[in-house]
C-alpha cells in the first residue's frame, strides 16, 4: 500500500497552534554570559520582575527539608498548603486550585472554559499569556485598546458578546504597572454577565500599598464567575519553584481541577510556599524595599528627563525611544532588562526594581546606552 510521506510533521498540529508566536521570557544570566563572554557574577538581571532578595530564610529551610522526600510524588491535592491558604483568605479548601505558577491557573481556566470559536477579552498591553492561552484553545482573542497604558474597563465590558467565555483583568497590570481602584473593578464585575468567567490576575498584589489592595476574594460569594489568581513567584521570591494558586467558586474550581495535571505542583514548591506564606514580615519588608528602590529609579529617570508609567508593582515601564537598541546596549554592559515591542511598546523597556546597587548599575548603564 502506498503511503504519502509528510515531510513536515508540524502540519499535524491544529492551524491555530501552528500560528502561535511562542512566549519569550527574560534572558537568563547564563545565556547572556555565554553570548557575550561575560562573567555571570558581573551580570545584573532586572528583566523578569523577580524579588531581588530571593526567598525568605524560612522558605529556604523548608526547601532543604522537603528535598529529603523527593523520591515520593507530591500531594496532588496540596492539602497542607490549601489549608493555610483557606485560613488566610477565608475560603473553603474546595475553592482553591494550585498551579505550576499562576500562569498555570490562567492556562487551566482557558483549558476548562474555552472552545474553538469562543472569545476571550483582554486589554492591549496586558500579560502576553492571555492571548497565547486563548489561541492555544482555538478561541479568538479580543484585544481592547488600552487607556493611559492600562485597562479601559468600560470598553472591555462593551466588548463582551454572546461568544465571550473569559475576560482577563490584570491588577496591577504587567508590563505597564497600572492599577485599577477596587470600586472600579467591582463595578466592572457587576457589568459582566454572570455566565462569563472573569479572571482577575493579581500577581503583584503584595506590592500595593495596604490601602490599595482589593477585597477581591470576598467578592467570590456574590460573583461565582470570578477567579482570583495569585503567585508565589514575585514578592515571595519563589519564581524558580513555579507555584501559584487561584481562588474561586467551588464549582469553577472543580472544572479547573478536572483538566489539571495530577501532580502539577512539586512537593518542594508546596513546602516552600507554605513557609513563605507564614513569613508575612519578610514579604512586608520586600514591599518596603521595593518602594525605596522605585523612588531611587524614578528620581534618577526624572533627572534624565525620561518618561515612565507610574507603577504599582515591582517594575517600571520606561520610554527610551528605541527599546530594542537600548536593550541590546544594556546587554553588552551586563544589564538585562525586558524589551516590550511584542506588547506593542517598541519605544519602551521594562526594568525590575532591584536592590540599591543593582538599580545604580542599571542607571549608569542606561546613561551610557543613551549617550548621556
Amino acid at each position: 500500500m502506498n503511503r504519502t510521506v509528510n515531510p513536515d510533521p508540524a502540519v499535524l498540529a491544529p492551524e491555530y497552534v501552528r500560528h502561535i508566536a511562542p512566549y519569550v521570557p527574560g534572558k537568563p544570566i547564563e545565556e547572556l554570559a555565554r553570548e557575550y563572554g561575560l562573567a555571570e557574577e558581573a551580570i545584573v538581571k532586572l528583566a523578569s520582575n523577580e524579588n531581588p532578595r530571593g526567598p525568605s530564610p524560612r522558605a529556604r529551610e523548608a526547601v532543604m527539608a522537603a528535598c529529603t522526600g523527593i523520591t515520593r510524588y507530591p500531594d496532588g491535592n496540596g492539602f497542607a498548603l490549601k489549608s493555610a491558604l483557606a485560613a488566610r483568605f477565608g475560603v473553603g479548601i474546595d475553592q482553591i486550585v494550585l498551579g505550576n505558577g499562576s500562569n498555570d491557573v490562567l492556562e487551566l481556566a482557558t483549558q476548562a472554559f474555552l472552545r474553538p470559536g469562543d472569545e476571550a477579552v483582554y486589554s492591549q498591553h496586558a500579560f502576553a499569556v492571555y492571548p497565547l492561552a486563548t489561541q492555544a484553545r482555538g478561541a479568538t482573542g479580543i484585544e481592547v485598546p488600552a487607556r493611559d497604558y492600562g485597562h479601559d474597563l468600560d470598553a472591555m465590558a462593551r466588548a463582551v458578546t454572546f461568544r465571550t467565555r473569559i475576560v482577563f483583568v490584570a491588577n496591577p497590570n504587567n508590563p505597564t504597572g497600572t492599577w485599577i481602584p477596587p470600586d472600579e473593578v467591582k463595578a466592572f464585575l457587576a457589568a459582566v454577565p454572570r455566565d462569563r468567567l472573569v479572571v482577575l490576575d493579581e500577581a503583584y498584589d503584595e506590592y500595593l500599598e495596604p490601602a490599595q489592595r482589593s477585597p477581591s476574594v470576598s467578592w467570590i460569594g456574590e460573583h461565582s464567575n470570578l477567579v482570583v489568581s495569585r503567585t508565589f513567584s514575585k514578592a515571595y521570591g519563589l519564581a524558580g519553584l513555579r507555584i501559584g494558586f487561584g481562588l474561586m467558586d467551588a464549582a469553577v474550581a472543580d472544572m479547573l481541577n478536572r483538566v489539571r495535571q495530577p501532580f502539577n505542583v512539586s512537593s518542594v514548591a508546596q513546602a516552600a510556599a507554605l513557609a513563605a506564606l507564614a513569613d508575612t514580615e519578610y514579604v512586608d519588608e520586600s514591599a518596603r524595599l521595593n518602594r525605596e528602590g522605585m523612588a531611587q529609579l524614578t528620581s534618577a529617570l526624572d533627572a534624565l528627563g525620561l518618561p515612565y508609567v507610574a507603577s504599582h508593582a515591582n517594575f517600571l515601564l520606561v520610554h527610551v525611544g528605541d527599546g530594542a537598541r537600548v536593550y541590546e546596549r544594556l546587554l553588552r554592559q551586563g544589564v538585562i532588562v525586558r524589551p516590550v515591542g511584542s506588547y506593542g511598546l517598541p519605544g519602551h523597556v521594562r526594568v525590575t526594581v532591584g536592590l540599591a546597587d543593582e538599580n545604580r548599575r542599571f542607571l549608569a548603564a542606561l546613561r551610557s546606552a543613551l549617550g548621556r
